[in-house]
């Protein structure tokens, strides 16, 4: 069974609430998260606690701080293979 926990350690960015995070912090003290939303600098503080309290619903984390449920969606930023730029490009013939 995955939890948050895992989540959070495979993830390098997140979405909570709809809007996306690359600035998060996960360590035995909780998750902190900072985004920018417009012009306003957003923030989210959760303990280790209500990180392990955090209930799955599909692919989503409800998390609840303050009397209040977030949504959390743990996702991995798309990276380019560097095998792509050791491919050998085959030479083809072309008679015109």
């Amino acid at each position: 069974m995955t939890t948050l926990s895992h989540a959070l350690q495979a993830s390098d960015m997140l979405l909570i609430d709809g809007l996306h995070a690359f600035d998060f912090t996960f360590d035995e003290t909780g998750l902190r998260v900072e985004c920018m939303d417009g012009r306003a600098l957003k923030r989210w503080q959760f303990s280790i606690e209500q990180v392990n309290a955090a209930r799955a619903e599909g692919g989503d984390w409800l998390i609840a701080a303050d009397g209040v449920e977030h949504r959390l969606v743990c996702m991995s930023a798309l990276r380019a293979s560097e095998e792509d730029d050791d491919e050998t490009s085959t030479d083809v013939s072309i008679d015109q």
